[in-house]
Formats: C-alpha cells, structure tokens, sequence
C-alpha cells in the first residue's frame, strides 16, 4: 500500500516539460472503472434513477449542512513518534518492509515504529525528500494513510446522496485525452462518470480542485465536446477554486454557444471524522486545558495548531508541502487554512472527576490560504489554555493592571506579571493609551478635525481636554448553559471612560470650568469612546485580549461547576500557582516595568504633534486600564439559543472530532478532548527489541512522546465558596439569578493619557 502511496506522492509534483501535467499516469493507466454502486454500496442496482448524480444548473451551488461521516485511519496512532536517533536510523535502515513483515507477526507497536524509521531513511536523500522527521512523519506517513480512506468515505457518501447507481454511473473511469503540446497519451481517472451523457464528477472532500485535475479537464472538454463537469466539495470551497472553475464554465459556454452550465461547484459541506482505532505508547496526547500535567488529549485543533507555520513566510513553506500531499482532502483546506489570530474558546463541557473535558475553538477561515495562509496556531493555543489556567489558579483580585505615570509602584500584582495573561492585559492597556490619543488625531480622521473645532476653549482660546481615565472591562458575556456544557456566544469587551478625582492624578496642563470639564468628558464619550471601543472588540491588536478573555467565561464556569461538586480542577482553583503557565517564547523575559516605561515617555512627550489655527493662533497640540477582575454573564433562554443559534449545539459537540463549519459561515470550530489518557514519559532505557523470528533489532529503542510538564500545581486548598459577596450576578434571560462570579466590586483607577499643549502666538493682521 505505501509503495502505491509513494508512487502518487512523486507524480503528483510531477510536470511535464511542456505539457500537462503528468497526473499519477502510473495509477491512471491501471484504473479499472466499477460501478459505483458496488464499489460503494456494496450491491448492483437493475437501474439508474432518472436525475441522479448531483444538480447542475447552477455554476456554483452552496448547500451547507452538518452532516458526518467516519474513515479509518490506523496510521493516526502513531502522531506521537519522535524523531529517530542516529543509531536507530542506521539499524532501521531503508527496507521498511521486514519491519513491516515483523509488525504483523508481533503487533509490537515499537516495530511499526522501525518500519517508519525506515520509510523515513528512504525517501531523506530524494529530491523531494522531506529532511524534518515530524513533517515527514504527518504528511508522508499518517497523511498518505488517511487521504484515501477519508476520499473515499466522502465520495461513497455522494454516491448515496446523489443516487449515482444502476449501470451508468461508473467510479474510477479512466478517460483517455492526448496532450496537446507533446501529443502523448494520457489518463484523466475520473471519480464518477455518467457514460450516457457524459457528466463527470470530481469529489473532493475538501474545498480544492488541483490545478492539474482542471487544465486536463480543459482538454477533455475539447475532444470530448459533449462533457460536463460537476465538482463535489465537502467543505468551504476556496474563492480560487470557484474562480477558476467559473471561467472554465465561461469558455466552455463561448466554445459551445450554450446558455447552459458546462462546469460548476456544488459545496456540500461535511464532517470527516477521523477514527485512530488503537491508541498507544507513541500517540500523541497533548496536555492543553488538562489539569493534570501527566495526561493530555487529542482532537483536530492540536492537529491544525501543530501544523501551521510560525511565521507567513513558514506558512506558505508549509501550505506547499501539504498541498502537494492533499488529494484526497486529508489536509482540508491545509494547514494556512485558519486565520489563528482570530481563534478563541467557544465552549467547554462540564468537568466530571476523572473523565476529562471537553471543548471547542472558533477561527475564521483565510481567505486564500496559499497566498495569505494563517499561522501561529500552536502558540495562540497555548496562549488560550494558559489564560484559562491562569484565571483558575489566581484569586480574582488579582486580575488588574494599572498604567498611572505617579504610580510605578501599582502595575499590577506579582503573580498575575509572571503569566501571559498578565501581560496581554498590561500590553493592551497601553495600546488603549496609544489609540485614546490616535482616534482624535485631526490630520488622519474626519472624526478628530470635529473633535477638536468642539473641544473646550481656555480663556485664551486655546483647545483644552481635562485629565481621562480610560479602562476595559466585560461587557456580560452571551451564554448558553445546555447539554452538560457552556457555549460562548458573544464576549464583547467595554471601554469605560471618566474624568478622574483624587490624589493619583496627574495634574493638566490647562484648567476648565466644571462646566467645560462636563462639555468635554461627554464630547469624548459621544466621539471617541465608539471607536475605541470598536478597536478593541474588532481590531487585530487587541485579539489576544479577546482571546485570554474568552478562557477567563470558561474559566468562570468550571470554578462555579467546581464549587457545587469537586473537579479535576479543584487542586487549582485559587492556589495562586501559576508555575505551570508562565510566560512563554519570545515573551519569557518579558517585564511589565517595559511597558510602563513606554507609557511614561507616552505621557509626557506625547504620541504625535499637529498644528491648527484657532482664533487667529496657531496652536501646536501633542497628544500623549484593563480590569478583568469581574466576569459577567447573561445566560439567554432556550427559545432565544434554539431560535438564533440553530443547530450550533451539533455543531460544537462534532467540532470535538472533526473540523466543522456552522451552517454556510466562514468560521472554523476545531475542539479537542483531554479524555483520560495518561501521556507516555520518554524512556531513557532501551525497550525490548522488536519481537519475531529473524526481525531486526534495534540499538535504541524508538522514542516515545515526552509529557507537556512535569510541575504540580499547590494542594491542599480549601472547597471555593460557591459564592462570593462581593461578585457580580449572573443572569438569565429572565432576570433570575442563576450564580454568583467570584469578583471584587471595586475597579482600580487607570489614568489615561495626557493632554499637553504648548502655544506659540502668531499674530493676524490687523493684530
């Protein structure tokens, strides 16, 4: 099977010199057509149904559905394998097939690990020889595994829908066409044929028809002038794809003077659940959102998470190589498919003792993943999983920042500055202070030029703005709590503004009337409290807020689970360790004393200077927190979630097996499970060898996946209140009372940024 497999890879890269592309010819010229139905539905039917096959009188018809269907995948137990030693690289050597030879006599998992060894060793010196064992191994090995059998999974499941049965539709139909430049023969394997009339079907379970497929399809059209084409794809087709195969359809209505469709896309979105069949020591399983460091789990956001590329141009390195390897949709859209940037926690299911949890994510779909693919996946992953640690570990009261210029000594709490969260906060606090003074800025919006021609005038005429305390905090987070789980619906974020009092504020550079101190607080907050406001819940900049606030209405929901009955997580909640989820990569030396430096410098030299002509003077005018101690909710009623959310429950449960679409949107929902299995410690020991009679036997033992950390959190920590006097209310959609979040009332003072002028008088004529 891998030699058939190896033979696809390579001639799928493959071109001609001139020509078409070389499309698998060694495969295409063995194909041998069968009827659909009994390739696929296991019996032969006297007749084929009139209209049968997919409709086609559309160039492009949409038809999102929730549907799933299932594929075996053996090689997916193996996703945990690391890479080889230099000795067991030369004992496994390049002929994979004795060890193949030997698995099959010992089931020994460590001996199907010395045969990947060595399927690794044979294609490290080719051309097109992928030298990283871990891109090797998910691509070549698992990738080449899985792409026929979810293929064909998803083309039997059109085969039924579509009622392509009875002795005219044929599946795997090699169509003969000459190459228009070499004039040589080639094979176009067609997924299903309806021979009367020529209708051909391409079944992709992705949202990707290959370059190749279509300019042989192009010359098909020619020699064969009576051919149509329908293409069947199984999730969100990619704008490319529909481009192309519209002017396909263009030129073939020009050519043939018809009105009529010759070429079109039927998007009929499903859910290709991948099933491992038998876990073992190298499976993978990885310990994100799993209170205990010792176990982990799996799901198809770890897998997208660790494939995509850490920078763009690592990105699009790596959509390249998938691609290469995705015929039969394996990959999905690849892994540049998923705008990272964008990815928060939508729903996490009740905590039972011992059972795990399960949960989802939500990303937008990039739009075109090879040009502009998404990345980062795994550290934004990590980024949600820490904060959600982090809200659970540390006690409220200690989620604050402060940016105040007199007040070096209150950034924020200690605990709370040695976690990622803690910094997002803190970084987007100061971005507040930067944006405050950006959305007034006369010389880049119209917004600004008004804002100042109303601003508040001294006795001398010069524009003056009082001293502005900007913060955010949640809005009430939209939730349903149904089916053992919460889902997070909405999470808006708000930014609160006021004129300050007290001996923490700085004094202005100019003073107003308390009247003009009025004209103005509501002047900012009718023109540019909207926008900011706007940024923060819209912008890029403040996506990693979005997310670590997202984690923060999940976190709230397992502390309010764990105070009625005991969880995984009680060893966690409140015990003010936050060892295991510290600051991270490029952020591990990160100091929250940086940020405030730049603040300060903000504050008294201003962010930028412009010039403007009031009353006859010229003025030259510079420009110079977040509290997430609270965690308000409104839980909304069954009627409203069942009404304007419908089927999204579904939905949200298969996102924890397969990467799914809610009905026809643009987003992803990816999830994950943490199970119950206990991940697999690297052992420093040779493991037996491969077991059999006359099996190699290798030096080292195959490496087994390490555990994500092997820190514990603080025990010994009282049962959480199930309340707390000071918190906020939880609401239903009814007004009832339904729990209390663990908060402090009070928010601390977080002073904006400054106004500072200086005047330089001109004088007009006649002055």
């Amino acid at each position: 099977m891998w030699t058939r497999c190896a033979l696809v890879l390579t001639a799928a890269g493959a071109l001609t010199l001139t020509g078409l592309p070389a499309m698998e010819q060694a495969d295409a010229a063995r194909a041998k057509a069968v009827r659909c139905d009994e390739k696929f539905l296991g019996k032969k039917f006297p007749t084929t149904p009139p209209n049968s096959g997919p409709p086609d009188n559309l160039p492009y018809d949409a038809w999102p559905n929730d549907e799933n269907y299932t594929y075996d995948n053996p090689a997916k137990a193996y996703d945990g394998v690391l890479p080889p030693t230099d000795a067991q690289r030369e004992k496994a050597g390049t002929n994979y097939r004795k060890w193949q030879r030997a698995y099959n006599k010992s089931q020994n998992p460590a001996d199907k690990v010395m045969e990947i060894y060595a399927r690794y060793n044979s294609q490290y010196d080719k051309k097109t020889g992928l030298k990283e064992f871990q891109r090797f191994l998910d691509v070549r090995y698992i990738g080449n595994h899985g792409n026929p059998p979810r293929g064909e999974a998803f083309e039997a499941r059109m085969v039924k829908k579509y009622n392509m049965i009875g002795p005219e539709w044929w599946c795997q139909d090699p169509i003969e066409y000459t190459d228009p430049v070499t004039g040589e023969k080639r094979t176009r394997v067609v997924d299903a044929h309806h021979r009367p009339t020529e209708r051909k079907i391409e079944m992709k379970s992705n949202g990707k028809i290959e370059d190749d497929q279509l300019k042989a399809d192009r010359q098909i059209a020619k020699e064969k002038p009576k051919s149509t084409f329908r293409y069947l794809t199984g999730q969100k087709t990619e704008d490319s794809t529909k481009k192309k195969i519209a002017q396909f359809d263009e030129d073939l209505k020009r050519d043939r003077g018809s009105s009529r469709t010759q070429a079109g896309v039927n998007e009929r979105r499903s859910n290709a659940i991948e099933r491992t069949q038998k876990p073992n020591q190298y499976t993978r399983f990885d310990s994100r959102f799993n209170p205990d460091p010792l176990k982990g789990g799996r799901g198809p956001i770890i897998d997208q998470a660790l494939r995509s590329g850490k920078s763009v141009a690592d990105a699009r390195r790596l959509q390249a190589i998938y691609n290469q390897n995705n015929r039969g949709g394996y990959f999905g859209r690849g892994p540049g498919g998923i705008d990272f940037s964008t990815m928060e926690i939508n729903y996490v299911g009740t905590p039972v003792r011992g059972k795990g949890l399960d949960y989802s994510m939500k990303a937008d779909y990039v739009k075109d993943p090879d040009a502009s693919p998404g990345y980062g996946g795994d550290a934004k992953l990590q980024l949600a999983s820490d904060a959600f640690f982090t809200w659970l570990a540390l006690s409220p009261e200690k989620f604050w920042v402060n940016l105040n210029p007199v007040r070096p000594d209150l950034i924020m709490d200690k605990d709370f500055s040695k976690t990622d969260a803690g910094r997002v906060l803190l970084e987007a606090d100061l971005i507040l202070k930067h944006d405050y003074a950006d959305a007034m800025n006369p010389d880049k919006y119209e917004r600004g030029e008004r804002f100042w021609k109303a601003a508040p005038r001294t006795p001398e005429g010069m524009p003056c703005l009082p001293i502005i305390r900007q913060w955010i905090t949640p809005k009430p987070a939209k939730v349903r709590e149904q089916d053992g789980g919460i889902y997070i619906l909405d999470a808006p974020l708000k930014v609160n503004m006021e004129v300050p009092t007290g001996p923490d504020v700085p004094k202005g550079s100019c003073e107003l009337t308390e009247a003009q101190t009025d004209q103005a607080e509501q002047l900012i907050l009718s023109t540019i409290q909207p926008e900011l406001e706007r940024r923060v819940n819209d912008d890029t900049s403040y996506a990693d807020l979005r997310r670590v606030y997202s984690s923060r209405v999940a976190a709230e929901y397992i502390r309010r689970k764990d105070a009625v009955e005991a969880t995984d997580f009680r060893k966690i909640i409140n015990s003010n360790d936050v060892s295991r989820w510290p600051l991270r990569g490029e952020n591990k030396n990160w100091d929250k004393n940086t940020v405030y430096d730049k603040y300060v410098d903000s504050f008294r030299n201003g962010d930028y200077k412009f010039e403007r002509v009031y009353d006859g003077k010229v003025w030259i005018l510079s420009m110079g927190g977040v509290d997430f101690s609270k965690a308000p909710k409104k839980n909304i009623s069954s009627t409203e979630f069942k009404t304007r959310h419908k089927g999204l429950d579904r939905t949200t449960k298969t996102s924890v097996q397969a990467e799914v679409t809610y009905q026809d949107g643009d987003t992803a929902y990816l999830g994950g499970s943490t199970g119950d299995q206990q991940t697999a410690p690297e052992d420093p020991k040779p493991t037996p060898s491969p077991t059999g009679s006359g099996s190699p036997k290798p030096t080292d033992a195959p490496s087994t996946p390490a555990p994500g950390s092997s820190s514990t959190p603080g025990g010994g920590h009282s049962t959480p209140p199930a309340t707390d006097p000071d918190g906020d209310l939880a609401h239903t959609g009814n007004d009832v009372p339904v729990g209390l979040f663990a908060g402090v009332a009070a928010a601390l003072a977080v002073v904006g940024g400054a106004l500072v002028w200086w005047m330089r008088r001109r004088r007009s004529p006649g002055h």
